[in-house]
Protein backbone atom coordinates (compact mmCIF):
# COMPACT_ATOMS: atom_id res chain seq x y z
CA UNK A 1 0.00 0.00 0.00
CA UNK A 2 0.87 3.69 -0.51
CA UNK A 3 -1.45 5.94 0.86
CA UNK A 4 -4.78 5.00 -1.29
CA UNK A 5 -3.30 2.67 -3.59
CA UNK A 6 -2.88 -0.95 -3.24
CA UNK A 7 -1.47 -3.62 -5.14
CA UNK A 8 -2.20 -7.59 -4.43
CA UNK A 9 0.16 -10.07 -5.87
CA UNK A 10 -0.83 -13.60 -5.46
CA UNK A 11 0.82 -17.37 -5.73
CA UNK A 12 4.30 -15.80 -5.12
CA UNK A 13 6.67 -18.44 -4.07
CA UNK A 14 10.10 -17.83 -2.12
CA UNK A 15 12.61 -21.04 -2.94
CA UNK A 16 15.36 -22.01 -4.98
CA UNK A 17 16.49 -19.98 -8.85
CA UNK A 18 19.00 -21.38 -10.94
CA UNK A 19 20.08 -20.53 -14.31
CA UNK A 20 20.26 -22.51 -17.24
CA UNK A 21 22.19 -21.85 -20.20
CA UNK A 22 23.94 -22.76 -22.55
CA UNK A 23 23.84 -23.59 -27.11
CA UNK A 24 21.49 -25.82 -28.85
CA UNK A 25 21.59 -28.71 -26.20
CA UNK A 26 20.28 -26.47 -23.86
CA UNK A 27 17.52 -24.92 -26.00
CA UNK A 28 16.35 -28.06 -27.19
CA UNK A 29 12.97 -27.69 -26.28
CA UNK A 30 11.05 -30.36 -24.23
CA UNK A 31 8.19 -30.39 -26.96
CA UNK A 32 11.24 -31.68 -29.42
CA UNK A 33 11.87 -34.81 -27.23
CA UNK A 34 9.21 -37.28 -27.74
CA UNK A 35 8.48 -37.40 -24.16
CA UNK A 36 4.50 -37.06 -24.17
CA UNK A 37 4.16 -38.32 -20.36
CA UNK A 38 5.93 -35.19 -19.42
CA UNK A 39 4.12 -32.78 -22.04
CA UNK A 40 1.17 -33.85 -20.41
CA UNK A 41 1.69 -34.58 -16.50
CA UNK A 42 -0.15 -32.78 -14.18
CA UNK A 43 0.88 -29.26 -12.73
CA UNK A 44 3.85 -29.14 -9.96
CA UNK A 45 3.14 -26.13 -8.10
CA UNK A 46 6.19 -25.98 -6.71
CA UNK A 47 7.86 -25.37 -9.69
CA UNK A 48 8.18 -22.40 -11.58
CA UNK A 49 10.07 -21.20 -14.81
CA UNK A 50 11.25 -17.99 -16.87
CA UNK A 51 11.65 -19.14 -20.32
CA UNK A 52 13.64 -16.58 -22.31
CA UNK A 53 12.74 -17.37 -25.65
CA UNK A 54 15.15 -16.44 -28.71
CA UNK A 55 13.64 -13.69 -30.98
CA UNK A 56 17.19 -14.56 -33.33
CA UNK A 57 18.78 -17.12 -34.57
CA UNK A 58 21.79 -18.24 -36.74
CA UNK A 59 20.26 -20.00 -39.38
CA UNK A 60 21.84 -20.22 -42.40
CA UNK A 61 20.32 -17.37 -44.23
CA UNK A 62 21.11 -13.43 -44.36
CA UNK A 63 19.52 -11.13 -41.32
CA UNK A 64 16.28 -9.09 -42.87
CA UNK A 65 15.75 -5.67 -41.43
CA UNK A 66 13.27 -6.97 -38.77
CA UNK A 67 15.94 -9.31 -37.64
CA UNK A 68 18.42 -6.22 -37.46
CA UNK A 69 16.42 -4.08 -35.40
CA UNK A 70 15.60 -6.79 -32.89
CA UNK A 71 19.46 -6.94 -32.74
CA UNK A 72 20.30 -3.20 -32.67
CA UNK A 73 17.74 -2.93 -29.85
CA UNK A 74 18.74 -5.79 -27.73
CA UNK A 75 15.32 -7.22 -27.74
CA UNK A 76 17.26 -10.57 -28.07
CA UNK A 77 14.48 -12.56 -25.40
CA UNK A 78 11.27 -12.40 -24.56
CA UNK A 79 9.67 -14.27 -21.59
CA UNK A 80 7.78 -14.41 -18.62
CA UNK A 81 7.45 -16.40 -15.64
CA UNK A 82 5.43 -19.23 -15.68
CA UNK A 83 4.13 -22.27 -13.58
CA UNK A 84 4.40 -25.49 -14.27
CA UNK A 85 1.14 -26.40 -16.64
CA UNK A 86 0.93 -28.46 -19.94
CA UNK A 87 -0.12 -25.17 -21.40
CA UNK A 88 3.21 -23.27 -20.61
CA UNK A 89 6.10 -26.52 -20.50
CA UNK A 90 6.28 -27.35 -24.02
CA UNK A 91 9.17 -24.84 -25.68
CA UNK A 92 10.84 -24.86 -21.95
CA UNK A 93 14.12 -26.25 -22.11
CA UNK A 94 14.44 -30.09 -21.88
CA UNK A 95 17.14 -30.17 -19.64
CA UNK A 96 16.67 -27.39 -17.77
CA UNK A 97 12.87 -28.34 -17.31
CA UNK A 98 13.63 -31.81 -16.15
CA UNK A 99 17.11 -30.45 -13.91
CA UNK A 100 14.27 -28.01 -12.28
CA UNK A 101 10.98 -30.70 -11.53
CA UNK A 102 13.73 -33.05 -10.19
CA UNK A 103 15.44 -30.88 -8.21
CA UNK A 104 12.36 -29.77 -6.60
CA UNK A 105 10.96 -33.58 -5.82
CA UNK A 106 14.19 -33.66 -4.15
CA UNK A 107 14.06 -30.58 -1.63
CA UNK A 108 10.54 -31.64 -0.56
CA UNK A 109 8.97 -28.18 0.12
CA UNK A 110 11.07 -25.77 -1.15
CA UNK A 111 10.07 -24.03 -4.57
CA UNK A 112 12.10 -24.55 -7.50
CA UNK A 113 12.51 -22.34 -10.35
CA UNK A 114 14.67 -22.17 -13.67
CA UNK A 115 15.54 -19.18 -15.38
CA UNK A 116 16.77 -19.99 -18.92
CA UNK A 117 18.31 -18.32 -22.03
CA UNK A 118 20.78 -19.94 -24.30
CA UNK A 119 21.04 -19.65 -27.76
CA UNK A 120 22.26 -22.49 -30.44
CA UNK A 121 25.81 -22.57 -31.93
CA UNK A 122 27.00 -20.28 -29.37
CA UNK A 123 30.60 -20.11 -28.05
CA UNK A 124 31.61 -18.74 -24.35
CA UNK A 125 32.89 -15.53 -25.86
CA UNK A 126 29.06 -14.53 -26.64
CA UNK A 127 28.19 -14.95 -22.66
CA UNK A 128 31.75 -13.66 -21.70
CA UNK A 129 30.74 -10.46 -19.19
CA UNK A 130 31.57 -7.06 -21.08
CA UNK A 131 33.68 -6.52 -18.13
CA UNK A 132 35.69 -9.45 -18.75
CA UNK A 133 35.56 -8.86 -22.28
CA UNK A 134 37.22 -4.76 -21.75
CA UNK A 135 40.25 -6.24 -19.09
CA UNK A 136 41.38 -9.53 -20.62
CA UNK A 137 40.27 -9.75 -24.36
CA UNK A 138 40.38 -5.96 -25.52
CA UNK A 139 40.47 -7.52 -29.43
CA UNK A 140 37.13 -9.00 -29.02
CA UNK A 141 35.57 -5.60 -28.65
CA UNK A 142 36.08 -4.19 -31.98
CA UNK A 143 34.84 -4.90 -35.59
CA UNK A 144 37.51 -7.46 -36.19
CA UNK A 145 35.81 -9.62 -33.20
CA UNK A 146 35.12 -12.35 -36.09
CA UNK A 147 38.87 -12.82 -36.82
CA UNK A 148 39.51 -13.56 -33.28
CA UNK A 149 41.56 -16.47 -32.35
CA UNK A 150 38.74 -17.31 -30.20
CA UNK A 151 36.12 -17.69 -32.81
CA UNK A 152 36.22 -20.97 -34.24
CA UNK A 153 35.40 -21.57 -38.03
CA UNK A 154 31.98 -22.48 -37.95
CA UNK A 155 30.94 -19.88 -36.15
CA UNK A 156 32.60 -17.41 -38.30
CA UNK A 157 30.67 -19.12 -41.35
CA UNK A 158 27.59 -18.78 -39.70
CA UNK A 159 27.98 -15.37 -38.66
CA UNK A 160 28.82 -13.89 -42.05
CA UNK A 161 26.13 -15.83 -43.53
CA UNK A 162 23.66 -13.57 -40.81
CA UNK A 163 25.37 -10.37 -41.43
CA UNK A 164 27.76 -10.44 -44.74
CA UNK A 165 30.51 -7.87 -44.22
CA UNK A 166 29.11 -5.67 -41.83
CA UNK A 167 31.50 -6.32 -39.10
CA UNK A 168 29.45 -3.37 -37.45
CA UNK A 169 26.29 -5.26 -37.21
CA UNK A 170 24.90 -6.94 -33.90
CA UNK A 171 25.00 -10.30 -33.98
CA UNK A 172 24.06 -13.21 -31.48
CA UNK A 173 27.35 -14.80 -30.96
CA UNK A 174 29.57 -11.22 -30.78
CA UNK A 175 31.11 -11.42 -27.54
CA UNK A 176 29.27 -10.01 -25.00
CA UNK A 177 26.47 -10.16 -26.56
CA UNK A 178 24.14 -12.81 -24.73
CA UNK A 179 25.36 -11.68 -21.83
CA UNK A 180 23.96 -8.54 -21.65
CA UNK A 181 20.73 -9.91 -22.90
CA UNK A 182 20.12 -12.67 -21.37
CA UNK A 183 22.11 -12.91 -18.10
CA UNK A 184 22.28 -9.57 -17.39
CA UNK A 185 18.50 -8.59 -16.37
CA UNK A 186 19.27 -11.64 -13.32
CA UNK A 187 22.57 -10.23 -12.52
CA UNK A 188 20.51 -8.66 -9.10
CA UNK A 189 18.21 -11.61 -8.70
CA UNK A 190 19.39 -14.42 -5.50
CA UNK A 191 20.18 -17.06 -8.56
CA UNK A 192 21.41 -20.36 -6.26
CA UNK A 193 23.44 -21.58 -8.88
CA UNK A 194 24.18 -22.09 -13.00
CA UNK A 195 23.30 -25.18 -15.20
CA UNK A 196 25.76 -25.20 -18.47
CA UNK A 197 25.50 -27.17 -21.31
CA UNK A 198 27.73 -26.20 -24.00
CA UNK A 199 31.03 -25.97 -25.88
CA UNK A 200 30.08 -28.14 -29.00
CA UNK A 201 30.85 -24.70 -30.59
CA UNK A 202 34.63 -23.70 -28.99
CA UNK A 203 35.28 -27.42 -29.07
CA UNK A 204 36.59 -26.82 -32.54
CA UNK A 205 39.56 -24.86 -31.53
CA UNK A 206 42.41 -27.30 -30.58
CA UNK A 207 43.29 -25.04 -27.92
CA UNK A 208 43.11 -27.02 -24.06
CA UNK A 209 44.97 -24.02 -22.31
CA UNK A 210 43.08 -21.39 -24.10
CA UNK A 211 39.37 -22.69 -23.76
CA UNK A 212 40.25 -23.74 -20.31
CA UNK A 213 41.04 -20.10 -19.17
CA UNK A 214 38.26 -18.41 -21.44
CA UNK A 215 35.76 -21.39 -19.33
CA UNK A 216 37.53 -20.20 -16.38
CA UNK A 217 37.23 -16.43 -17.21
CA UNK A 218 33.36 -17.14 -17.53
CA UNK A 219 32.36 -18.45 -14.92
CA UNK A 220 34.69 -16.01 -12.63
CA UNK A 221 33.04 -13.28 -14.55
CA UNK A 222 29.30 -15.00 -13.96
CA UNK A 223 29.91 -14.97 -10.26
CA UNK A 224 31.35 -11.59 -9.95
CA UNK A 225 28.25 -10.26 -11.78
CA UNK A 226 25.66 -12.04 -9.98
CA UNK A 227 27.84 -11.07 -6.42
CA UNK A 228 28.63 -14.50 -5.48
CA UNK A 229 31.95 -15.98 -5.24
CA UNK A 230 31.53 -19.35 -4.53
CA UNK A 231 28.34 -19.66 -7.16
CA UNK A 232 27.45 -23.35 -8.20
CA UNK A 233 28.35 -24.17 -11.67
CA UNK A 234 27.03 -27.85 -13.26
CA UNK A 235 28.68 -28.20 -16.87
CA UNK A 236 27.40 -30.69 -18.95
CA UNK A 237 30.29 -32.92 -20.35
CA UNK A 238 30.54 -33.15 -23.79
CA UNK A 239 29.12 -36.88 -24.72
CA UNK A 240 29.74 -38.72 -27.34
CA UNK A 241 29.08 -38.43 -31.09
CA UNK A 242 29.60 -41.03 -34.16
CA UNK A 243 31.26 -38.61 -36.52
CA UNK A 244 34.81 -38.44 -37.91
CA UNK A 245 34.90 -35.29 -39.12
CA UNK A 246 37.25 -32.73 -37.89
CA UNK A 247 34.52 -30.27 -36.36
CA UNK A 248 34.03 -33.31 -33.84
CA UNK A 249 37.83 -34.64 -33.60
CA UNK A 250 38.47 -32.21 -30.56
CA UNK A 251 35.93 -33.53 -28.16
CA UNK A 252 37.79 -35.57 -26.01
CA UNK A 253 40.50 -32.61 -25.67
CA UNK A 254 37.15 -30.81 -24.52
CA UNK A 255 36.11 -32.99 -21.90
CA UNK A 256 38.97 -32.90 -20.72
CA UNK A 257 39.45 -28.95 -20.79
CA UNK A 258 36.21 -29.27 -18.62
CA UNK A 259 37.23 -31.42 -16.08
CA UNK A 260 40.56 -29.09 -15.31
CA UNK A 261 38.49 -26.36 -14.75
CA UNK A 262 35.66 -28.74 -12.43
CA UNK A 263 39.02 -29.47 -10.86
CA UNK A 264 40.54 -26.10 -10.19
CA UNK A 265 37.52 -23.79 -9.06
CA UNK A 266 35.78 -24.41 -5.98
CA UNK A 267 31.87 -25.77 -6.97
CA UNK A 268 32.34 -26.19 -10.09
CA UNK A 269 31.67 -29.66 -11.57
CA UNK A 270 31.60 -31.66 -14.95
CA UNK A 271 29.46 -34.20 -15.35
CA UNK A 272 29.63 -36.95 -17.55
CA UNK A 273 27.49 -38.35 -19.92
CA UNK A 274 29.80 -39.90 -22.43
CA UNK A 275 27.04 -42.85 -22.65
CA UNK A 276 23.89 -40.68 -23.25
CA UNK A 277 25.16 -38.81 -26.99
CA UNK A 278 24.49 -39.67 -30.50
CA UNK A 279 24.76 -42.88 -32.08
CA UNK A 280 24.90 -41.22 -35.03
CA UNK A 281 26.21 -37.60 -36.27
CA UNK A 282 23.64 -35.96 -34.58
CA UNK A 283 25.03 -33.00 -32.65
CA UNK A 284 21.81 -32.98 -30.53
CA UNK A 285 21.42 -36.14 -28.71
CA UNK A 286 17.91 -37.54 -27.76
CA UNK A 287 18.27 -38.41 -24.09
CA UNK A 288 17.45 -35.12 -22.41
CA UNK A 289 15.77 -36.72 -19.27
CA UNK A 290 18.68 -38.42 -18.13
CA UNK A 291 20.81 -35.31 -18.39
CA UNK A 292 18.50 -33.04 -16.61
CA UNK A 293 18.18 -36.06 -13.56
CA UNK A 294 21.92 -36.26 -13.60
CA UNK A 295 22.46 -32.51 -12.87
CA UNK A 296 19.09 -32.44 -10.13
CA UNK A 297 20.73 -35.19 -8.49
CA UNK A 298 24.16 -33.03 -8.55
CA UNK A 299 22.91 -30.02 -7.48
CA UNK A 300 20.92 -32.04 -4.60
CA UNK A 301 24.09 -33.98 -2.81
CA UNK A 302 26.70 -31.60 -3.07
CA UNK A 303 24.47 -28.08 -2.86
CA UNK A 304 21.68 -29.23 -0.32
CA UNK A 305 23.10 -32.08 1.30
CA UNK A 306 20.30 -34.85 -0.34
CA UNK A 307 22.09 -38.47 0.28
CA UNK A 308 21.46 -39.24 -3.82
CA UNK A 309 24.10 -41.15 -6.14
CA UNK A 310 25.75 -38.28 -8.34
CA UNK A 311 29.01 -39.45 -9.68
CA UNK A 312 30.40 -42.29 -11.89
CA UNK A 313 33.33 -43.74 -10.79
CA UNK A 314 36.47 -41.22 -11.32
CA UNK A 315 40.00 -42.46 -11.79
CA UNK A 316 41.98 -40.89 -8.81
CA UNK A 317 45.70 -41.95 -9.83
CA UNK A 318 47.01 -45.18 -11.41
CA UNK A 319 50.22 -47.49 -10.28
CA UNK A 320 52.42 -49.43 -12.91
CA UNK A 321 53.84 -53.01 -11.96
CA UNK A 322 55.39 -55.30 -14.48
CA UNK A 323 53.44 -55.89 -17.06
CA UNK A 324 50.30 -54.21 -16.40
CA UNK A 325 48.89 -50.85 -14.90
CA UNK A 326 46.01 -50.57 -12.02
CA UNK A 327 43.33 -47.78 -12.55
CA UNK A 328 42.18 -46.64 -9.01
CA UNK A 329 38.90 -45.52 -8.57
CA UNK A 330 36.44 -43.54 -6.58
CA UNK A 331 32.71 -43.25 -6.20
CA UNK A 332 33.16 -46.41 -7.49
CA UNK A 333 31.51 -48.90 -4.81
CA UNK A 334 29.53 -52.02 -6.70
CA UNK A 335 31.94 -51.27 -9.88
CA UNK A 336 31.00 -53.47 -12.78
CA UNK A 337 30.08 -53.40 -16.55
CA UNK A 338 26.04 -52.86 -18.10
CA UNK A 339 26.49 -55.58 -20.41
CA UNK A 340 28.42 -58.05 -18.33
CA UNK A 341 31.52 -58.05 -20.64
CA UNK A 342 34.85 -56.82 -19.95
CA UNK A 343 35.65 -52.96 -19.46
CA UNK A 344 35.81 -51.26 -22.80
CA UNK A 345 37.59 -47.69 -23.72
CA UNK A 346 41.34 -48.25 -21.89
CA UNK A 347 44.39 -47.63 -23.41
CA UNK A 348 47.67 -47.85 -22.16
CA UNK A 349 51.34 -46.10 -22.97
CA UNK A 350 54.97 -46.35 -22.58
CA UNK A 351 55.91 -43.18 -22.85
CA UNK A 352 52.88 -41.00 -22.86
CA UNK A 353 52.41 -40.10 -26.17
CA UNK A 354 51.88 -43.29 -28.05
CA UNK A 355 48.69 -45.41 -26.71
CA UNK A 356 47.55 -48.83 -27.11
CA UNK A 357 44.00 -50.43 -27.01
CA UNK A 358 44.29 -52.46 -23.65
CA UNK A 359 42.46 -55.81 -21.89
CA UNK A 360 40.71 -54.61 -18.98
CA UNK A 361 39.69 -56.55 -15.99
CA UNK A 362 37.90 -55.47 -12.64
CA UNK A 363 39.40 -55.89 -9.42
CA UNK A 364 36.93 -54.55 -6.55
CA UNK A 365 36.97 -50.82 -6.83
CA UNK A 366 39.88 -50.84 -9.64
CA UNK A 367 40.54 -51.68 -13.21
CA UNK A 368 43.68 -53.74 -14.18
CA UNK A 369 45.20 -53.41 -17.75
CA UNK A 370 47.59 -55.12 -20.04
CA UNK A 371 48.49 -54.53 -23.70
CA UNK A 372 50.35 -56.79 -26.17
CA UNK A 373 51.74 -54.09 -27.33
CA UNK A 374 53.06 -52.05 -24.00
CA UNK A 375 55.47 -54.45 -22.18
CA UNK A 376 55.72 -52.18 -19.85
CA UNK A 377 52.89 -49.78 -19.07
CA UNK A 378 53.20 -46.62 -17.19
CA UNK A 379 49.99 -44.48 -18.30
CA UNK A 380 46.58 -44.97 -19.05
CA UNK A 381 43.78 -43.39 -20.16
CA UNK A 382 40.00 -44.05 -20.71
CA UNK A 383 37.50 -42.84 -22.93
CA UNK A 384 40.00 -40.70 -25.04
CA UNK A 385 37.67 -41.27 -28.21
CA UNK A 386 34.98 -39.17 -30.11
CA UNK A 387 32.84 -42.39 -29.63
CA UNK A 388 32.65 -44.98 -28.01
CA UNK A 389 29.84 -47.11 -26.37
CA UNK A 390 31.21 -47.25 -22.68
CA UNK A 391 30.14 -50.02 -19.67
CA UNK A 392 31.99 -49.24 -16.87
CA UNK A 393 29.59 -48.13 -14.42
CA UNK A 394 29.12 -48.06 -10.66
CA UNK A 395 26.37 -49.71 -8.38
CA UNK A 396 24.06 -46.90 -8.84
CA UNK A 397 24.82 -47.31 -12.85
CA UNK A 398 26.54 -44.26 -13.73
CA UNK A 399 28.97 -43.98 -16.11
CA UNK A 400 33.36 -43.86 -15.41
CA UNK A 401 34.49 -40.42 -16.17
CA UNK A 402 36.73 -40.44 -18.99
CA UNK A 403 40.21 -40.43 -17.43
CA UNK A 404 44.07 -39.67 -19.12
CA UNK A 405 46.42 -38.42 -17.06
CA UNK A 406 48.04 -34.63 -16.59
CA UNK A 407 50.96 -33.20 -18.69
Amino acid sequence: TQGDDKLVLSDVLVGEVWLASGQSNMLWRLNQTGDTNSLKEADTPLFRFYHSEPQVHTNASAYNEKLQNILKNKEMYQGSWSCNTPQTRARMSAVGYYFGRELQKHLGNTPVAVVHASLGGSEMMAWMPPSVLNKKYKECTTERWLESKYMSAWVRGRARQNIGNDLNAPHPYKPAYLFETGIEPWTDFPVAGVIWYQGESDAEIQDEKQNAQLLTDMIKGWRKELNNATLPFLMVELPRINDKSPLRAYWPEFRHVQQMVAAELPKVYSLTTLDLGSKNSDVHPPRKLEVGTRLADLAAATQYGVAVPYSGPVAVKTTAKGDSITVHYQFAEGLTTTNGQAPVGFEVSANGKQYHPATARIEGETVVLTSDKVKKPKYARYGWYTYMEPNLVNGAELPATPYTPEK
